[in-house]
Parts: structure tokens; C-alpha cells; sequence
């Protein structure tokens, strides 16, 4: 099982101290399925007070019923996967900090659970599972960035913790500011991995190449973020490929006479793909930030969205077949948005 960020596990409505660990949903002849979502209004602002009656759910086409329900928080078991390549030395390793002790500010529950992955040439568990903020805290000062990058080697190593998490509730969080140079596992296999776990992955990258607007955010996602509104279509520029926000590419200056060739503009050095494969049907998401300083606001972004889902379960019809079978949730008779997981692979 591997990588990255939705919570397909909710076999009770909240979890309590003392619980066995809940398997994998889709192994083991297990037939309950949990599905985690994400309802969001026109504006991107997070969608309250549901009920199960306002959803529609269905399997391979299939209408069923939604058999457990609940719209509150429930403890979240969180893996946390940081780049400590050398080109995250400096301000953006600080930044890396500092965004993820705003990520564990902003998780209320004493209960969360928590570890940390590094990754440069090799994966490095910085600090196993724990509910002490402090030690992990700590265990971010000690990563000291250098050589290449391997991220996908170590989000395999990621998901397969993650899925040993006591919660029903498991997510994955990524911050990475390039593309994998030293993995050996393959974005397919990977892509599988999380399939057939039940992790609601999030992955942000950071790119600091653009020179548009250079002192102005702009964010692109895989998926709108709550409370912040999509960017902008600008006139005579085609939509960015993949949807990644809805918004098109900025105008490209010309470079100046007499000089070398300028950086592209929005080259994202982060595969984009290939981190969008892996988040978005988990019914997490990908965000590509232009700056290091813009990672606090994504890291808050995601802990405040993990702490307003709606999780609901069903028995699934689907054959243990090895095979991909699709999930759908809608909301009746409202105009709104639901990020959820788009399916599993049965076993």
C-alpha cells in the first residue's frame, strides 16, 4: 500500500482510545466501505451542516445506501513526508518548518498521531508514530538537506506506515520543491499502492521560477482550495492542461535582446502529473505554491480541511477482483462541490 492523502476508513463514526488498528477497507474480505469528503460552496468556503439524507452514493453506477454517517472531526492518524534535498537547503527548508508546526498547531485533538519521513538519496524515519507534537517538532530542527531527491521511494515507505496508523482516519501530507531524480518505484506502482489503501493523500509543491507578479501569490491545484477562490481565466491564454485550478497561463514576457535565454515562466520543476496522479483519487489534492513563504497557508489549508469532512461507510457490491471500481458522492438539490475518493481497487 502506498502513498498519499483521503480517508477511506471509517468503520464507526469516531474512534476511540483503546481500539484495535482498523485493516486496510479493501482487503481481507472486508465489505464496509468509508469514504471521507470535502463539500465546499461556489466561493471555495467549507459546506456545513449536512446530513446523510442530503448525499447521493454510488458504486460502479450503482445507487446504495449510506449505512454510517458523521459530520464531526474524528482523530486523524497523519504521515508527514518532507524533501530534504540539497535544493531545499536555506529559506526554504525554514519555511518547510515553519509551515508544518503551523500543520500540527491546527490539529486540536491530543489523540492525532503522527510520524515523519525526510527524503534525499534514501528514505529517513525522523520520528516513528507519536501524539507528541514536541518530538516531532524536534525531529524537523535535526533534517539537514543535501543530494538527490527520492521521493516516491519514500512515499512507498510513507503509505505502507500510514496504513499501520490506529485511526480510522489515515492522511498523508508531501512537500517537495522538484521532481524524484533517485527513486526506484514507479509513479504506476505507486499510484496502485494508494488505490488499494485507504489514505487521503495531499502533496505541495513549491515552485519559485515564475517572474510574473513575482511578489503576488499564485497558487495552480489539482482541486480548488477551500477558501480560496480559483484563479482567474485571463483573456487569450489557454486553460493550464490537467485543470490544475481552472485558470489560465499568464502571458510569458519577451526576452530581453542581447541576453541568454530566460528561465521559461511556470516550468513547474515539480512533476505536476505525477503528484496529481497520486493525490486526486484519494480525494486529497495537489497545490503548487510559488514561494517558500506561501507553504504556511497551504499546510494550515489542509489541517483545517481534514478537520471539517463529512465520513460516511457502506457495504460495497464490488467482487474482490483485483480490479478498479469507481465511487461517486454527490449532494442533493445544492449547487456545491465534493472532493472525495474516486474509487478502490478490491482484494
Amino acid at each position: 500500500m502506498s502513498v498519499a492523502l483521503l480517508a477511506l476508513g471509517l468503520l464507526a463514526a469516531r474512534s476511540t482510545r483503546g481500539q484495535e488498528p482498523q485493516r486496510p477497507l479493501f482487503r481481507g474480505g472486508v465489505d464496509l466501505v468509508n469514504v471521507s469528503a470535502t463539500v465546499t460552496d461556489e466561493g471555495g468556503h467549507f459546506v456545513k451542516g449536512l446530513t446523510r439524507d442530503d448525499f447521493v452514493l454510488r458504486e460502479d453506477g450503482r445507487e446504495l445506501p449510506i449505512t454510517q454517517f458523521s459530520s464531526e472531526r474524528v482523530p486523524v492518524s497523519l504521515g508527514i513526508v518532507v524533501d530534504a534535498s540539497s535544493s531545499m537547503d536555506g529559506e526554504r527548508m525554514s519555511q518547510a518548518r515553519k509551515a508544518l508546526e503551523q500543520l500540527l498547531e491546527r490539529l486540536p485533538d491530543p489523540d492525532d498521531e503522527i510520524f515523519l519521513y525526510s527524503f534525499s538519496e534514501e528514505p529517513v524515519l525522523e520520528q516513528g508514530w507519536t501524539t507528541n507534537r514536541g518530538a516531532i517538532r524536534a525531529a524537523l530542527r535535526r533534517i539537514d538537506p543535501s543530494g538527490r531527491t527520492s521521493l516516491y521511494d519514500t512515499v512507498a515507505r510513507a503509505v505502507a506506515l500510514a496504513n499501520t496508523g490506529r485511526h480510522p482516519k489515515k492522511a498523508l501530507v508531501i512537500i517537495s520543491d522538484g521532481n524524484d531524480t533517485a527513486s526506484h518505484t514507479s509513479v504506476a506502482a505507486l499510484r496502485r499502492q494508494i488505490q488499494e489503501s485507504e489514505l487521503l493523500v495531499y502533496a505541495i509543491g513549491v515552485d519559485a521560477t515564475s517572474l510574473f507578479e513575482p511578489k503576488k501569490r499564485r497558487t495552480w491545484f489539482s482541486q480548488a482550495r477551500p477558501g480560496f477562490p480559483r484563479p482567474p481565466v485571463i483573456q487569450g491564454f489557454p486553460p493550464r492542461p490537467g485543470g490544475g485550478g481552472g485558470g489560465g497561463r499568464p502571458p510569458v514576457f519577451p526576452r530581453p535582446p542581447d541576453r541568454a535565454p530566460a528561465a521559461p515562466v511556470f516550468d513547474d520543476p515539480v512533476d505536476l502529473a505525477a503528484l496529481r496522479s497520486l493525490t486526486d483519487d484519494s480525494g486529497g489534492r495537489t497545490e503548487i505554491v510559488r514561494t517558500a513563504g506561501d507553504l504556511g497557508p497551504a499546510t494550515a489549508g489542509i489541517a483545517d480541511e481534514l478537520s471539517r469532512q463529512y465520513f460516511l461507510a457502506y457495504a460495497s457490491n464490488a467482487p474482490r477482483d483485483g480490479q478498479w471500481h469507481t465511487i461517486t458522492l454527490e449532494v442533493r438539490d445544492r449547487d456545491v462541490t465534493v472532493r472525495a475518493r474516486r474509487g478502490f481497487i478490491a482484494h
